[in-house]
């Protein structure tokens, strides 16, 4: 795995204060704080319905906040769909990828918003892009016209992961990423992540395991039935001590 890069102190790129969502009588989100920086790698933790996908979807847009603030670089935003916090430089990968198996790596990169030249695709502008951006990850795809079903689950994600820094992101929030991968593809979408910190891209990754937070995070936080009860930076912590807080739901100050 490469060495990370050191982060240096900088003013956060996304910042949610006193976040509360409720579904009718079930409380999914309770006075939630979560902030992030400019290149930073942040594990999002906890039990199912700890409220970790629920908090994503506030901040890209999908869900409505009851109350509580949502900042991009300082400013007050109130995203209303998910396409408002893709032009704000939000991108969210689901587990699904959402991806087109009947087309080719090309097309899906550019889904629904293919080069044009006059009336008709400009092909060959499209496939050069892809390339571009599939060679700015160091995504190993053989081809871009290679169809996409004919791709194994690790690299249909290289593809997901593409089409979303095709949007030129500020933060990318990725949703259980390695949770179906081999320990090959694992190490490969790692390696992705840690590239993407090159380029000073933010990103959350909601996940079970642990071990993937510590191999590449800077700091985790853990949801407990709907509230923040506890951060840690990774350099100061272990896997053992982040499960602890995750089973006991008690509170700790960020260390």
């Amino acid at each position: 795995m490469p060495e990370q890069p050191i982060l240096e102190p900088t003013a956060p790129i996304i910042e949610m204060r006193h976040i509360s969502k409720a579904f009718g009588a079930v409380r999914a989100l309770s006075d939630v704080d979560l902030r992030l920086h400019p290149g930073e790698i942040m594990g999002l933790v906890g039990d199912n319905s700890a409220g970790k996908s629920t908090l994503m979807k506030i901040l890209t847009g999908a869900y409505t906040r009851d109350s509580g603030d949502v900042l991009v670089s300082g400013a007050q935003t109130h995203f209303k769909s998910p396409h408002e916090s893709r032009a704000a430089g939000i991108e969210m990968i689901y587990q699904d990828f959402a991806l087109c198996g009947n087309m080719d790596v090309g097309q899906n990169i550019f889904l629904g918003r293919w080069p044009r030249k006059g009336l008709f695709v400009d092909r060959k502008a499209m496939y050069r892009e892809a390339d571009v951006v599939l060679k700015r990850l160091k995504v190993d795809v053989n081809s871009v016209y290679q169809r996409v079903e004919s791709l194994s689950g690790g690299r249909q994600q290289s593809v997901a992961i593409a089409r979303a820094i095709s949007f030129d992101p500020r933060v990318v929030i990725l949703d259980e990423p390695t949770a179906n991968l081999s320990v090959m593809a694992t190490e490969r979408l790692l390696e992705t992540m840690l590239e993407l910190k090159k380029h000073n891209v933010a990103q959350i990754i909601i996940s079970h395991r642990l071990q993937d937070i510590f191999a590449v995070g800077d700091r985790v936080m853990v949801l407990k039935r709907g509230e923040n009860v506890g951060e840690r930076y990774i350099k100061n912590t272990t896997e053992q001590e982040v499960l602890e807080i995750i089973v006991s739901g008690r509170r700790e100050k960020v260390a």
